[in-house]
């Protein structure tokens, strides 16, 4: 990847600084977080499955749940079972759906790399059983290679001062 600009000199910025990446790894940066997203995804809403299927103690799970709400990736959703009190499952946001591409690469290359007798299981298009990938692409669908990306700062625009009293 080269990199472009005033990003050129990398002595010169502070690659944490506004990181996307590291914002990200802040929320899902932990294996419980990132298989308790694997569980919203295929299905799970509820408390007691998550904690099960991945394996964490109740308290674990109830911690990186109640990040994953905080951030923004699960929303609470109240229910109540016939004679039982109101209880909460857990269901994707937007915001978590929008995450699926990143968990799907990883699922990839752990595919690839960590499997020794091939993927375990395979994703693909409901309706038409192709296989599905994900890759990184230009906007016009195509395929771009690390040596072949450019990293450069993107122009954001800057805040606007509220307007000023008038009198």
């Amino acid at each position: 990847m080269k990199l472009q600009g005033p990003l050129a000199d990398r002595s010169a910025w502070d690659a944490d600084e506004r990181c996307s990446i590291s914002r990200a790894m802040g929320i899902v940066g932990t294996r419980s977080a990132m298989l308790l997203l694997r569980e919203a995804y295929y299905g799970t809403t509820r408390f007691d499955d998550f904690a099960h299927r991945v394996g964490i103690t109740d308290a674990v799970a109830s911690a990186r749940l109640k990040e994953l709400v905080e951030a923004g990736l699960l929303a609470k959703s109240p229910y109540r079972e016939p004679g039982q009190r109101t209880r909460y499952e857990y269901v994707l946001t937007d915001m978590g759906r929008d995450l699926l591409p990143a968990v799907v690469a990883l699922m990839q290359w752990g595919d690839k790399y960590l499997q020794r007798d091939g993927a375990p299981l395979q994703v693909v298009d409901d309706a038409t059983g192709a296989p599905v990938s994900v890759r990184v692409r230009t906007d016009a669908g195509d395929d771009v290679d690390l040596d072949d990306l450019r990293l450069r700062v993107n122009a954001v625009p800057a805040p606007t001062a509220p307007d000023a009293p008038t009198g």
